[in-house]
């Protein structure tokens, strides 16, 4: 299994440099163009923190994870389609750009992400890389489709899904690490991330 989860990443590498060089341009652009679109995020971020802060929204692991869980498949269902888990993607890190850069206290800001960042972004990127491997394998399946000379279109789905299953195998594999990673993401976010910014706060 280890072997096949290796080789899965290393026959993939595109997506996930894909992936990563998405994510990191979005937050670039959130965080410059901040100032461009203050008045349309701004009270997306007020909503937000009042809910969180009268318990509209509460901040427990099951909440954090199923609503990241949601994100994670749409990027990898939504692959299908492409251009959508590209586009789930580079909303959220456009959304993180825009959230940081509007902040007053940027120190204490990035305190409250990094701790859980690590695993959550890492999670996203991997999620969006499984729904371009996904949509590799529908390419690599209409291309074996459209070849095949089988009289029977039950033989020729058949023929078809043999030669290209190894690219679903692999986007199941890499969206399932992509799993692990933000439920990791979900505990460090609730159990963590506070206690250790508030701890290196204090000798700032």
């Amino acid at each position: 299994m280890l072997d096949e989860i290796k080789l899965a990443f290393r026959e993939n590498k595109w997506a996930i440099i894909l992936s990563i060089a998405i994510l990191l341009v979005s937050i670039v652009l959130g965080y410059f163009l901040e100032p461009y679109l203050h008045s349309y995020l701004n009270p997306v971020v007020e909503d937000l923190t009042h809910k969180v802060q009268t318990g509209v929204i509460t901040l427990t692991f099951g909440d954090i994870f199923f609503n990241n869980l949601k994100i994670i498949l749409q990027m990898f269902v939504f692959g299908i389609a492409f251009c959508f888990s590209v586009l789930i993607l580079g909303f959220n890190g456009f959304f993180v750009g825009y959230y940081v850069a509007s902040s007053s206290d940027l120190v204490r800001v990035l305190l409250l992400i990094i701790p859980h960042g690590i695993f959550e972004f890492s999670s996203c990127i991997l999620a969006c890389a499984s729904g371009l491997i996904l949509f590799n394998f529908i390419i690599k399946f209409i291309q074996a489709l459209w070849h095949d000379e089988s009289s029977s279109v039950k033989v020729s789905l058949k023929n078809s899904f043999s030669a290209s299953s190894k690219k679903l195998r692999q986007a199941i594999i890499i969206f399932c690490i992509s799993l692990i990673l933000m439920a990791i993401a979900g505990f460090i976010e609730v159990y963590l991330t506070l206690p250790i910014a508030e701890y290196i706060i204090k000798f700032l």
